[in-house]
């Protein structure tokens, strides 16, 4: 069984925990694990989008998915459950990746949106990325 799982979430995006939050409540449920929820703030990627944002962007956008954060754990997660929350800010695959060596989880569940071939083929999608680099088991929920 499982006893540590990572649940990736977009905060901006209810497909993104709607179907995989039941799942990895079930699965930590079963094994009286832990459940560690993580959203990522991702960063604007470059200085000069950058530079169109406010100075303080950065900081303002960690405390507003602090709080949502927060909001979505009391409000989703059932209280019998032990979770933990993280929250962290850069490029999504690379921070959960990171996440998972971290929290020191055995399973990764996320949610993915079927993307269109153009996306695909340009950017590729944090799932793949995270599937194809993760040392531990992922479950991959269609959104």
């Amino acid at each position: 069984m499982f006893k540590s799982v990572l649940l990736t979430i977009d905060l901006n995006h209810p497909a993104s925990w709607e179907k995989a939050l039941p799942q990895a409540v079930e699965i930590v449920r079963a094994s009286k694990g832990t459940l560690h929820v993580l959203s990522v703030v991702p960063d604007l990627g470059t200085p000069m989008v950058e530079s169109f944002f406010p100075p303080d962007f950065e900081k303002q956008a960690i405390s507003a998915a602090n709080t949502a954060l927060n909001d979505l754990v009391t409000r989703e997660v059932p209280q019998e459950i032990n979770v933990k929350q993280h929250l962290a800010f850069g490029k999504i695959h690379d921070e959960v990746l990171a996440g998972i060596e971290e929290t020191g989880c055995d399973l990764v569940v996320m949610a993915s949106h079927q993307p269109d071939r153009v996306r695909e083929f340009l950017v590729g999608s944090n799932a793949d990325r995270v599937v194809r680099r993760s040392p531990v088991s992922v479950l991959v929920v269609r959104a």
